[in-house]
């Protein structure tokens, strides 16, 4: 057997025991942290007793309110995919024109703004058994769980009132959210090592989530907060 031949097998040995050697290294998963945006827009024109009046849409107009979230998961099941429990806090608000009526009938225009803190208890199954075994880049995913949105209005730069009460509450609710993710490692597999070894983060990942949630209370009497929305964000696992 020739020198360089030699040469050859002793070079491909040593580069598949240092590409075991980072594989090993890999620091361990155990959770995610989610940054996201969309547009959200409550079903508050749909409550029943309004009788075809769309207060939302006349004050605050058609388009949506844009949404940004932060969602905290920590994994505890890593087999056959993985299972976690989250928790997401976000903020919204949405500014409009509404017409007061002064005792002597002189209509005004005040600027009204409606506000919401949205939280949300979720479990998280995410099918990323071919990512982690085969570096298929597509991850699909699901969450539920549990809603609560504390809301408040301002009208006119204070606290907004309603047949003499504060404009402001919490409501409950339920959601269902479908997502794909697209993991990024695969753009440049040595930066994602790097990233691994100097900050902890096994895998970056962009995705997109549609969401169907039901926030009224459980079907209570009162403003409908549910909704049907979209959002795209960045995923960091570490």
């Amino acid at each position: 057997m020739s020198v360089a031949r030699w040469v050859g097998l002793l070079g491909a040995a040593w580069l598949g025991t240092a590409g075991a050697e980072e594989l090993a290294t890999a620091s361990p998963r155990s959770g995610m942290l989610e940054f996201k945006l969309g547009g959200y827009k409550p079903f508050i024109d749909r409550e029943g007793a309004l009788s075809g009046a769309r207060p939302y849409d006349q004050v605050f107009g058609d388009s949506p309110m844009l949404l940004g979230e932060l969602q905290y998961e920590r994994q505890f099941f890593q087999r056959f995919g993985s299972l976690a429990a989250a928790l997401s806090v976000g903020y919204t608000e949405k500014y409009g024109k509404a017409v007061s009526v002064s005792a002597d009938g002189t209509e005004a225009s005040e600027t009204t703004a409606l506000k919401f803190v949205p939280v949300r208890l979720l479990a998280v199954y995410r099918f990323d058994l071919l990512a982690q075994t085969w570096n298929v880049p597509l991850v699909p995913y699901v969450k539920v769980g549990l809603v609560a949105q504390p809301w408040w209005s301002d009208k006119g730069g204070t606290r907004e009132l309603v047949d003499g009460l504060q404009a402001t509450g919490v409501k409950w609710g339920y959601q269902g959210t479908a997502g794909l993710a697209f993991q990024l490692d695969v753009l440049d597999q040595r930066l994602s090592r790097d990233f691994d070894t100097d900050l902890g983060v096994n895998h970056s990942y962009l995705f997109g989530e549609y969401t169907a949630a039901e926030v009224n209370d459980f079907g209570a009497k009162g403003f409908d907060f549910s909704s049907r929305h979209w959002m795209f964000g960045l995923a960091l696992e570490y």
